[in-house]
């Protein structure tokens, strides 16, 4: 914990380093400090939550800004006692937040980052789901991107009050909600950070929330149509057998989906039905899915998913096809949302959804709040900012190929030239939403052979880039201690150089 104070200046603001006790009386714009707490080195319990180990000694900061008077924004900064390495690091929220992403500060503190987030103005304990959202729409604007903008304010504030000094570098890095929250700020708070990671980012929301009941619509429109969960393995093994081998190599992943024209209808039963095929009902659900809804005349007004990544626990099972009808998480999110923030009206019925009517009530009432779609990133790029997206391509939450349709609305946007100076994408083969699946979806600090190596760890190459000015090329995932392989900048893809295991990096190459 911090025992002196000496006096620096910022500009021309001169700064006086702080106990961390003392922040408790500083003064934020319509923001109250709650807790200013010395945490010593050891294991940390939050409050209502489970015990972490290993963190270093720390100064906790917890309060809540309100900006209207509508709004709560609870948040908690953590700021190293000793070993700051100079450096705030944001953590964002998935689903519809609700809760601090305690869980995600904790290994930013231990690389000696000040770590800062947010429940982004609503209790999801209390309030679960999308119910919060019901007669608040300043809430809602809250969560869609006030929060994470007054949480970043708050944060560098107290870290200079406490350091004495602003911090020299400031980044973010998130996935799925946490993704959208990321291109938020970059697209209306360029100022708030250098660096950004967004991953599997839910920036359509509008549109994505339309897939989960479509697929449960046309569940109850005809309840032969359910994909029971011992059925989702013959439909994975049917997809890698199909075009496992499109990217030039068998290895149980699919390089790019986009290349793959696996037919459900492959699957049809011959006779009598078992877990290894599908009946006509099953087939006809299955291509829906594949081909995202659509409106009455077939024009398609989301994404579908992509084949392959079927299984396994963040799968199907869980997203799309759920364990009975109406049990998909996919149905949870979009249920909640069409009831509780667009129509407000709990009792909403799914089963008369019309994706089209449904697109154009959310568009007009919550795109501009919650839609992070915004091609134009130049005051970002004019201050140095830098981003890097990823994407896993068995991505049962988010289809995958959100994240290339944004990415290539950049490159239109910006030109070629311009993106390239600023902006990555990375698509991942095999990785499920956020992680999982699989895929080498590991390529983080929290893998120990990886820590501060930019070729391994995707937030080096993050800071490299910012604070070097070294682009980042392939980065090396792990998929335990079997496989690795070259995640390329997109639109290159890992070829297999047709030598070598295809369980090692080496083995491959980046080609367009």
């Amino acid at each position: 914990m911090k025992l002196c104070a000496f006096l620096v200046t910022i500009g021309a603001l001169p700064l006086m380093a702080a106990t961390c006790e003392s922040l408790s009386e500083l003064k934020l714009p319509h923001t109250t400090v709650s807790v200013a707490q010395a945490v010593p080195a050891g294991t940390f319990t939050p409050p209502g939550g489970r015990p972490i180990a290993d963190l270093p000694a720390f100064c906790r900061v917890a309060g809540a800004i309100k900006p209207t008077d509508d709004s709560d924004i609870r948040f908690e900064v953590w700021m190293p006692a000793i070993g700051w390495n100079g450096k705030l690091q944001g953590v964002g929220n998935g689903g519809f937040a609700g809760s601090l992403s305690i869980t995600g500060m904790a290994p930013e503190l231990r690389r000696g980052y000040a770590t800062a987030t947010t429940d982004t103005g609503h209790d999801g304990a209390a309030t679960p789901g999308a119910t919060w959202a019901m007669g608040h729409p300043q809430k809602v604007i809250d969560f869609g991107y006030r929060a994470i903008h007054e949480t970043a304010v708050a944060a560098k504030a107290l870290i200079a009050a406490f350091y004495g000094e602003a911090q020299k570098h400031a980044y973010f890095n998130s996935c799925s909600n946490g993704g959208r929250q990321a291109l938020m700020e970059v697209q209306r708070y360029p100022e708030d950070y250098d660096g950004i990671i967004a991953g599997a980012p839910a920036n359509y929301w509008t549109h994505l929330m339309l897939g989960g009941a479509d697929l449960a619509q046309a569940i109850a429109a005809n309840p032969a149509s359910f994909i029971p969960p011992a059925k989702v393995p013959a439909i994975e093994a049917a997809a890698l057998a199909a075009c496992d081998a499109t990217d030039g190599v068998k290895d149980g992943l699919i390089g790019d989906p986009r290349k793959c024209h696996f037919d459900p209808a492959s699957l049809l039963c011959k006779g009598e039905e078992s877990d290894a095929c599908l009946t006509a009902p099953q087939v006809a659900f299955l291509r829906r899915a594949y081909a995202g809804p659509r409106s009455a005349t077939g024009d398609s007004v989301y994404y579908g998913y992509s084949p392959g990544g079927e299984t396994g626990g963040n799968g199907w099972v869980g997203w799309i096809t759920g364990s009975a009808p109406e049990k998909s998480l996919g149905f949870g999110f979009s249920s909640q949302f069409f009831s509780r923030m667009v129509y407000e009206n709990a009792a909403w019925d799914y089963r008369k959804f019309d994706p089209e009517r449904e697109m154009k009530a959310a568009d007009a009432k919550l795109a501009g709040v919650l839609n992070a779609t915004d091609p134009d990133m130049k005051k970002f790029k004019d201050r140095g900012g830098k981003l890097i997206l990823y994407h896993g391509w068995s991505d049962a939450a988010i289809p995958p190929v959100n994240a290339i349709h944004y990415y290539e609305s950049v490159v239109s946007k910006m030109g070629a030239a311009s993106s390239d100076s600023f902006v990555r994408l990375y698509m991942v083969p095999g990785m499920q939403h956020c992680g999982g699946g699989p895929g080498p979806n590991s390529f983080w600090s929290t893998n120990p052979t990886a820590r501060g190596d930019s070729q391994h760890d995707m937030e080096a190459a993050l800071e490299k880039w910012v604070e070097g000015g070294s682009a980042p090329g392939p980065i090396i995932a792990t998929h335990g201690a079997e496989r690795t392989r070259e995640l390329c900048p997109y639109p290159q893809v890992a070829k297999w150089n047709g030598t070598g295991s295809v369980d090692q990096a080496g083995s491959f190459s980046c080609v367009k």
